[in-house]
């Protein structure tokens, strides 16, 4: 092993910092979640109360969460979403007391196009595309009360029994949370259904219900008291859970999550399938086959032979895997999400869901350095930077996520190269599902990945050296990304001339030539200029 990968599995690839950093997340998750509460009660009571926002409640789950669970996909996204709320609703109390509405108005687009470009509140608030005041306030408003009702919803069944017990301690008779049981795209969550816990288990509706929600707008109420919680369509009630003391039970079919791989602390999941529409849309969620599970075991297993480095990242960052049924969409994650991956499984074959796995737990290891530290200075959303992959412009954020996960993948490919040709190769790489033609597809796409990343990495330094853009961290980590690439191209050096020479050669050249005509086009002189 050189020094180089002794330096590079030190800094990017060692779990033990990356252990360090996410107990310091969840440290940091914790006590937002503390300032949300304590904010909603001391600023907005009155709003609370209008959008029957239960912050009482809400307060008492603070002690009820483990440590551990303030890293989770599910809880990191309730907590996101409240505080997106706390934020609306400091714009609402705002836009009230504002003269000057137009002025106001702009400032908060330019804010919304940067503040929530992932989650779609922009086209809430401005549904034409521009700063327009007029009916800012009961857009704001209606945004607002959308998110309280299915920050509440959900708050019920983390642990159903939190809230049930908190009922006995209040003393009220009742309490109802209008809700919906539609499937969730965001969350790949099945219709007529209800997830419940941490870890993706799930209860269904009995079929006497799913008959009369088929025939509904699937609006529901659900009744907390306490005694258990039960669901009103109409007149129509379907008790869900009950318990009293330490008894317990579920009145709808529980089901476990379902288990693609059993992990030294928790175990990895998989979730129901997102299928997409003609448009690339989501359309709805189904039930994932057991032989999409069975490849997704069978990637991971792959990785960990591999590349045991990187999966042991995977293994710390990666916890659950939503497939996807969406010719030409490509995986994704979320930000706000961390751990929860979307899989293209269908459209996509077996080296490349390898390639995805990685990919997207690349996204969550990023995240959780950009938690830690500022790596850019200000948002800096302006496209001028190309990229090699979308073959178009990009921000400085774009780019850097871009260059460190594919950084990631030029690293599984060379070790995945390696390993299909080392001892004993052929049998491992064929019991791992893959063909040899993919042996020289994981070439390709390695020797295709240095040459991206390279490019990029130059408009990285410029960015630095010349904009001023990168912080000290920043820096540091672009710094080691061209020692791991550099690494990654030395030893293709090996099978360069072996690829070239295939098949894939031409696609190789292509690509080359491309990025030259790309660096002809907006290249630094041109991005100076811009």
């Amino acid at each position: 092993m050189t020094i180089v990968q002794n330096t590079l599995t030190m800094h990017l690839l060692d779990p033990r910092p990356l252990a360090t950093l996410q107990h310091a997340f969840r440290l940091s998750m914790r006590r937002l979640y503390a300032d949300l509460c304590r904010e909603l009660r001391a600023d907005h009571v009155d709003l609370a109360r209008e959008l029957r926002l239960p912050t009482g409640f809400l307060n008492s789950l603070r002690s009820a969460f483990p440590l551990e669970s303030y890293s989770n996909w599910k809880v990191v996204g309730w907590i996101e979403a409240l505080n997106d709320l706390v934020y609306l609703l400091d714009l609402c109390q705002q836009l009230k007391m504002e003269h000057d509405r137009s002025e106001f108005v702009a400032q908060l687009f330019d804010e919304c196009q940067e503040k929530f470009f992932e989650h779609g509140y922009f086209d809430d608030l401005f549904p034409r595309g521009r700063p327009q005041a007029r009916g800012l306030e009961t857009r704001l408003f209606a945004l607002c009360r959308r998110l309280a009702g299915e920050l509440t919803q959900e708050s019920l069944w983390l642990d159903p029994g939190l809230a049930v017990t908190w009922m006995r301690r209040q003393k009220k008779g009742r309490w109802e949370v209008p809700g919906s049981v539609k499937d969730h795209f965001e969350k790949a969550e099945l219709p007529e259904t209800i997830s419940t816990g941490l870890v993706g288990a799930w209860c269904q509706a009995p079929h006497e219900m799913r008959q009369v929600l088929s025939q509904s707008s699937g609006a529901v109420a659900f009744h907390v008291e306490s005694s258990g919680i039960s669901m009103n369509v109409g007149r129509n009630v379907s008790p869900i859970w009950s318990g009293w003391g330490k008894t317990a039970q579920w009145q709808w079919a529980y089901r476990d999550p379902v288990v693609a791989v059993q992990g030294e602390r928790d175990p990895v999941t998989v979730g129901p399938t997102l299928a997409y529409g003609k448009h690339r849309q989501p359309r709805k969620v189904l039930p994932t086959d057991q032989r999409q599970v069975e490849r997704i075991t069978c990637a991971w297993e792959t990785i960990r032979l591999a590349w045991p480095e990187g999966h042991d990242v995977l293994a710390l960052l990666s916890s659950r895997i939503i497939p996807l049924k969406a010719k030409g969409v490509v995986s994704f994650s979320y930000r706000h999400r961390p751990g929860l991956s979307f899989i293209n499984c269908f459209d996509r074959d077996n080296l490349d869901l390898i390639d995805d796995l990685i990919h997207e737990n690349s996204h969550h290891h990023l995240n959780l350095l950009l938690r830690k530290q500022v790596m850019y200075r200000g948002d800096h959303n302006q496209q001028i930077f190309y990229s090699p992959w979308r073959r178009s412009l990009r921000p400085l954020r774009g780019i850097l996520h871009a260059t460190f996960t594919f950084t990631m993948g030029a690293l599984l490919f060379q070790r995945l190269s390696a390993w299909g040709a080392g001892r004993g190769g052929s049998a491992k790489w064929k019991q791992a599902g893959l063909s040899p033609r993919d042996l020289q597809r994981a070439r390709f796409r390695c020797l295709e990945e240095v040459e991206s990343v390279r490019y990029s990495l130059l408009d990285l330094q410029y960015a630095d050296e010349r904009l001023g853009w990168l912080t000290s961290a920043g820096r540091t980590l672009v710094q080691e990304l061209a020692e791991a690439i550099t690494h990654v191209e030395r030893i293709s050096r090996r099978f360069r001339q072996v690829v070239e020479q295939s098949s894939f050669g031409p696609a190789l050249r292509r690509h080359v030539r491309a990025l030259h005509r790309a660096r002809h086009n907006y290249g630094l002189i041109r991005t100076n200029q811009s």
